[in-house]
């Protein structure tokens, strides 16, 4: 009945992550033991200084519909935190609060791009980017980039790519799937190529920017003559473990901010009271309390990284954010393993499944086909036998 359903959706992919966790899920109903190391969400327990906050708005009864923006003690509370972390100045009509990141990316595209518009990826790029600009009409154009040069675009590329239709640019640091972090200096080059082009506006994903093992996240509305332009996009899922309670944020110029407020306000209206409620105790608390979980996950990349580098056929870097490696595994394409052709990544990657019975994700779905995405947001335990099974697996 597909040609009953709009075209819209129709040409609307399914994401890469969820399906290969649903194609893990029906493994493991099967009895098989699958690790897995595909989805992007830290596997420790939401902090219990949060979860009392929560507890306390039940106790106190928050359970009418929210503003459609968020709270405005929400929103004084991102303003704090914008000033705190990042030294950018918003104020509370500039704050739009929604149901995830993923819907603040979503609700800024949905406002600034018409049928037609490009929008730029740096790639390797998060999933949702491109399906989000196909919802919206627009096309998308990658900048590609190599695992040689830690997966950061050069200002010359930047400046190729441009076209007159060209709207938007989504830059993610620490990027998901790569872990790359671009440096002030590295994001001033680029944006010196954004001031010859003012008809151009920047989504800078930051939803990583506690996860970094030593360079620091820099904001690329921090750059003052990018300020008007950007649209920062953050979050709690990622650093606070809040996957589920489904609250991300943008700071934005005013007029992009009273848009997404009237796309949301058709769209879900406000954001869950009690989250919310949550919400601002996170913020409002210093990034210090959860620094464990960092800790904790540069661990993790430092063993991971050690397994991964003795094992044939996998080339790394070093991811400086985030919890996840992008391991380029060309070095498989054409050989056959266990009596199985690898062609491409997603080859490769189904292979893991279903031969080491390791979940990971292809990297074509980020935009580069050499790699494939592991998540190291799993227990050392995990980590261990995993690798140790992809290594027999390849072997």
């Amino acid at each position: 009945m597909n040609n009953q359903l709009s075209d819209r959706i129709n040409s609307l992919p399914t994401s890469a992550t969820l399906a290969m966790a649903a194609k893990a899920r029906e493994l493991k109903a099967e009895g098989k033991d699958i690790i897995g190391l595909s989805l992007g969400e830290p596997d420790f327990n939401t902090p219990d200084y949060i979860k009392d906050a929560a507890i306390q708005a039940i106790n106190d009864n928050y359970n009418s519909y929210s503003p459609v923006d968020g709270y405005v003690e929400l929103k004084e509370a991102v303003c704090l935190k914008f000033k705190r972390d990042n030294g950018l100045d918003y104020k509370p009509n500039q704050i739009i609060v929604s149901t995830g990141a993923k819907q603040s990316i979503a609700n800024v595209a949905q406002v600034l791009l018409n049928p037609g518009d490009e929008i730029l990826l740096p790639a390797p790029y998060w999933v949702s980017y491109s399906a989000i600009a196909t919802l919206c009409e627009a096309t998308y154009k990658e900048i590609p980039s190599t695992i040689e040069n830690d997966f950061k675009i050069t200002p010359e590329q930047l400046e190729a790519a441009i076209t007159p239709k060209t709207k938007m640019i989504f830059f993610n640091s620490p990027n998901n799937p790569s872990g790359t972090i671009y440096s002030e200096a590295e994001y001033k080059a680029l944006a010196a190529v954004l001031e010859k082009h003012p008809n151009i506006y920047i989504l800078s994903d930051e939803i990583y920017e506690h996860i970094s093992y030593g360079t620091k996240n820099f904001s690329f509305a921090a750059i003052p003559s990018m300020y008007d332009r950007t649209i920062t996009v953050n979050g709690l899922a990622k650093a606070f473990a809040m996957t589920g309670w489904r609250i991300g944020y943008i700071g934005a110029p005013e007029w992009i901010a009273k848009a997404c407020t009237k796309m949301q306000g058709q769209i879900t209206s406000g954001t869950n009271c009690i989250a919310q409620r949550a919400a601002i105790t996170a913020l409002t608390e210093s990034p210090s309390r959860v620094q464990f979980m960092v800790d904790e996950f540069k661990t993790r990349r430092e063993l991971i990284l050690g397994l991964l580098n003795d094992i044939e056929g996998f080339k790394t870097n070093i991811p400086e954010g985030a919890f996840y490696v992008f391991p380029n595994v060309s070095h498989y394409f054409g050989k056959t393993l266990r009596g199985k052709t690898i062609n491409n990544a997603t080859d490769f990657s189904l292979f893991l499944l279903e031969e080491a019975l390791v979940a990971t994700v292809t990297g074509e779905a980020f935009g580069n086909p050499d790699c494939i995405r592991i998540s190291y947001a799993a227990s050392q335990e995990q980590i261990i036998e995993a690798l140790k099974r992809i290594k027999d697996a390849v072997s």
